[in-house]
C-alpha cells in the first residue's frame, strides 16, 4: 500500500466523503417522497416472473444502468454510495487498487432488459463511480422478463407494467372493453381487480344456475358493478380529493371502504355514501383537514348537550350532490328498536315509510339491563319480512343519543318513539337524550306519538328560517310524490310577518305545481301550531329543528320543546 501512487489514507478520506454524500442522498430522497435504495433482485424477479437464460458473458456495462443487488441492497444507495461504516477498509483497498497497474477483476451481474443487478462486486462499483468511471467489466447473465425495464424506471412502474400485461392476458379487457380505462397507479391493484371480476363471475353463475363465460362475466361486471361505483367517484369528485389516483385506483379503495363500513355498521352502505365518507375522512385537501380537526376539537372540548349540530341543509346538499334529481328522498331509514311494547310502534311507522319509498330499513338496538338482543332481532326481522321489507338489525352498546346520531349519518330518516320529550327546565334539558338527538341528528327525524301516521294530510309549520326551509322542501316532496293534502301554518306576533312568510311558501310551492292551504296567524308559534293541529288533525306535522344558538335554546327552550309534550300526531323534524 505504501508504494501505491494513491495513498491509503486518501482512499479512507474518499470513503468518508462518499458516506456523507450517501446521507445527503437519503435525506433528499425522503424529502421528495422517493426511495434511494437499491432494488432487491429476488423480489423484482419474482414479481415479474422473470427467468434466467444461458451462461454469463464478459463485457463492459454502463455503471448508471446498475440499479439493484442480489443480497446487499441495504448497504449502498441507488448511486452506490456506501451506507455502513464497516465497509471502510474493503472500500479503501478497492479504491487504491483502481489506481494500481493490476486493475480490478470483473464483477458479476444479472441483466433484465436494460438494467443490471449485482451479484458480486458492490465495492468495485462504488469505488469506480467515485473515481469518475462510467463503465465496468462484468460477467453478465441474461434474465428474461415480460416487460421493458430501463434505468429511469422505478420498481413500482415495472411491476405495475408486468401486472397490467398479465391482467390483460387473463381478461382480454383491452379487446372486450376498448372504451374502458382500467388504469392503475400502484402495484398490487391488477391482481385485486382480476379477483373482483372472478368473484362477480362466480356469483353470476350461482344466480343463473349455469356456467358464465369469462367474456360475459367481464362485461357484466363492468356495466353493472364497476360503472355505478365510478359514477359515485365522479359525482363526489374524488379525483380532486385524491390527486394522483386514477378512477380504477379509487374504485378498489372505495369498494373496500364500502365493505368495511358495511361490516362495521351491520347493514348495507351505498357507493355514494361510502364515497362521501371516504372524502370526509381521508382527503388531504386543506378544507377537509380543517373540518376533521375542528370536529375533533369540538367533540373533545364540548359535551354533547352543548354541541351545535350540523348546519341547516347539510343532509339535502349531500343527497343532491349524489343525485341532483333523486327519485326518492328517503332511501335508507334507521329505526331505533327498543324492544319495549310501545317501541314497536316506531318499527311499524318506519315500515310504512319504507314501503312507500321502496327504501332500505336498518334497525338499531342498544343493549340495556334486562334486554334480550336475540329475541329483539328475531321479532324485528320477522315483522319486516311480513311487511315485505328487507331489513337488518345492528346491536350496540353505548350512550343512546350519541350512538343514534353517529348512525344517523348513514341514513336519510331516523324514526324514534317519542317517549320522553325534552323538558323545559334547564338542568333536566341538559340531561335530555331526546334534545341531544334533535339538535345533533344530521338527517330528518320522525318522532312517533299516539295517533296513526298518515301521509295523506300534512301540516307544515313555516317561519322562513333555514331549517323551516328544509321542512318546506320535504313537504313539497311529500305532496308531489304521495299527493299529500298540505296545509302551511305561518305564525308570528306580527300578522304582516306571517303573511310574508305564507307568500314565500306559496311562491315556492306554486313553482313546483303544488297546491296548499295557507294559515297566516298572529301569535306565538307553539300555541298556533297546537291549535292548527287540533283543527286540521293532520297525519304528520313537519317543522324545522332547533334554529337558535345553543345557549339561548338551552336556557329558553324553543317551539319544538313546547310542541312535543302536547302534540298527539307524528312529528318530522327537519335539519
Amino acid at each position: 500500500m505504501a508504494d501505491s501512487p494513491y495513498p491509503y489514507h486518501r482512499a479512507i478520506q474518499d470513503f468518508q466523503q462518499a458516506r456523507r454524500k450517501a446521507g445527503l442522498e437519503l435525506s433528499l430522497a425522503r424529502l421528495r417522497g422517493k426511495s434511494a435504495d437499491l432494488i432487491p433482485y429476488q423480489e423484482i424477479r419474482a414479481r415479474l416472473g422473470a427467468t434466467e437464460s444461458g451462461g454469463a458473458q464478459l463485457r463492459d456495462i454502463p455503471l448508471e444502468a446498475i440499479v439493484g443487488s442480489v443480497n446487499r441492497y441495504t448497504d449502498f444507495t441507488r448511486s452506490f454510495l456506501p451506507r455502513t461504516p464497516s465497509d471502510q477498509h474493503r472500500w479503501a483497498q478497492v479504491r487504491v487498487g483502481i489506481e494500481a497497474m493490476t486493475g480490478l477483476p470483473p464483477i458479476e451481474v444479472y441483466q433484465i432488459d436494460q438494467v443490471y443487478f449485482v451479484r458480486d462486486g458492490h465495492h468495485r462499483i462504488s469505488a469506480v463511480r467515485e473515481a469518475g468511471g462510467t463503465h465496468i467489466q462484468a460477467y453478465v447473465t441474461a434474465v428474461n422478463a415480460p416487460v421493458s425495464f430501463s434505468p429511469s424506471d422505478s420498481p413500482d412502474e415495472v411491476i405495475l407494467r408486468a401486472e397490467r400485461a398479465a391482467f390483460l392476458k387473463e381478461t382480454h379487457a383491452d379487446e372486450l372493453l376498448p372504451e374502458a380505462d382500467l388504469t392503475l397507479s400502484a402495484p398490487g391493484g391488477y391482481p385485486r381487480l382480476a379477483e373482483h371480476i372472478a368473484v362477480h363471475r362466480y356469483y353470476m353463475g350461482v344466480e343463473a344456475h349455469r356456467p358464465i363465460t369469462e367474456e360475459e362475466g367481464l362485461i357484466h361486471w363492468y356495466h353493472s358493478y364497476y360503472l355505478p361505483v365510478v359514477r359515485a367517484i365522479r359525482i363526489h369528485r374524488l379525483l380532486n380529493e385524491f390527486p394522483g389516483r386514477s378512477e380504477t385506483d379509487l374504485y378498489l379503495w372505495l369498494t373496500e371502504h364500502q365493505s368495511e363500513l358495511s361490516d362495521q355498521l351491520g347493514w348495507e352502505i351505498s357507493p355514494a355514501t361510502a364515497a362521501r365518507d371516504l372524502a370526509q375522512r381521508f382527503s388531504r385537501r386543506p378544507r377537509r383537514w380543517w373540518q376533521r380537526v375542528r370536529s375533533a376539537l369540538y367533540d373533545w372540548i364540548l359535551p354533547d348537550p352543548l354541541e351545535s349540530g350540523p348546519p341547516a341543509g347539510q343532509w339535502r346538499k349531500a343527497l343532491l350532490s349524489a343525485a341532483p334529481q333523486p327519485d326518492r328522498l328517503l332511501g335508507h331509514i334507521l329505526v331505533a328498536v327498543t324492544g319495549q311494547p310501545d317501541g314497536w310502534q316506531a318499527v311499524e311507522y318506519a315500515l310504512r315509510v319504507a314501503q312507500a319509498e321502496n327504501a332500505a330499513l336498518s334497525g338499531l338496538h342498544l343493549r340495556s339491563p334486562g334486554s334480550d338482543p336475540q329475541a329483539v332481532e328475531e321479532r324485528f326481522l320477522e315483522t319486516c319480512a311480513q311487511a315485505g321489507v328487507p331489513a337488518r338489525l345492528a346491536v350496540e352498546d353505548g350512550p343512546v343519543a350519541r350512538t343514534i346520531c353517529n348512525r344517523a349519518q348513514w341514513a336519510d330518516l331516523v324514526v324514534l318513539k317519542l317517549s320522553h320529550a325534552p323538558p323545559l327546565r334547564l338542568v333536566p334539558r341538559l340531561k335530555s337524550g331526546m334534545r341531544t338527538i334533535i339538535r345533533r341528528c344530521p338527517c330528518p327525524l320522525l318522532l312517533v306519538s299516539e295517533k296513526p301516521f298518515d301521509l295523506s294530510r300534512v301540516l307544515l309549520a313555516y317561519d322562513a328560517s333555514p331549517k323551516a326551509q328544509e321542512a318546506l322542501y320535504i313537504a313539497a316532496y311529500l305532496a308531489a310524490r304521495f299527493g299529500s293534502e298540505l296545509t302551511v301554518l305561518c305564525a308570528s306576533p306580527r300578522l304582516e310577518t306571517a303573511q310574508i312568510h305564507a307568500e314565500k311558501a306559496r311562491v315556492y310551492l306554486s313553482e313546483r305545481g303544488i297546491q296548499a292551504a295557507y294559515l297566516p296567524r298572529r301569535g306565538f308559534s307553539a300555541p298556533s301550531l297546537l291549535s292548527a293541529a287540533a283543527e286540521k288533525d293532520p297525519g304528520l306535522i313537519l317543522m324545522g329543528g332547533y334554529g337558535g344558538a345553543v345557549l339561548r335554546e338551552l336556557f329558553f327552550g324553543s317551539t319544538v320543546d313546547r310542541i312535543l309534550p302536547l302534540v298527539k300526531q307524528a312529528v318530522m323534524i327537519c335539519h
